[in-house]
């Protein structure tokens, strides 16, 4: 299932992670695309509060891999600067794990993913707005059909 979503505002863009919270299951993994500057991160901290997560969720561009503790232990990956190197098995282990994983940049692993996962492709459109492809099948598909509701 496939659908398109424009976000107005950071208030939009915390719903919309609030709303996929609340669907997550063990080894439940959000794969996300976008520019720089689209949003990917800015969702995942909002997704974490939504999980419960009281530390403050930052990229984790330089160190690959960030862990934290909340409802479910939340593993965010940047694999921005994997591409062409491989994964490692530690990364792998992680996305499937019985958390919950996002995945900035998820394409450039995209061998190293589950079949099923959730994903959204985010575009910049101005400064409170973006565009948001969000797809998914399989236990993901419920979440983008509620998004309706």
């Amino acid at each position: 299932m496939r659908k398109t979503l424009t976000l107005q505002g950071l208030d939009a863009t915390e719903r919309l992670a609030q709303h996929i919270a609340r669907y997550v299951f063990p080894g439940f993994v959000l794969g996300l695309e976008g520019d720089l500057g689209a949003g990917k991160t800015t969702f995942t901290q909002f997704f974490g509060r939504a999980l419960g997560v009281a530390d403050a969720i930052n990229s984790p561009t330089f160190t690959i891999m960030k862990h934290y503790e909340g409802k479910h232990q939340l593993t965010h990956i940047d694999a921005y600067r994997l591409e062409g190197v491989g994964v490692d098995e530690s990364v792998e282990e992680y996305i499937f794990s019985k958390g919950v994983s996002v995945v900035e940049w998820w394409t450039t692993i995209r061998q190293s993913m589950p079949e099923t996962l959730l994903t959204m492709q985010m575009t910049f459109v101005d400064e409170t707005t973006r565009h948001v492809v969000i797809e998914g099948s399989g236990r993901y598909a419920r979440i983008i059909a509620d998004l309706d509701a």
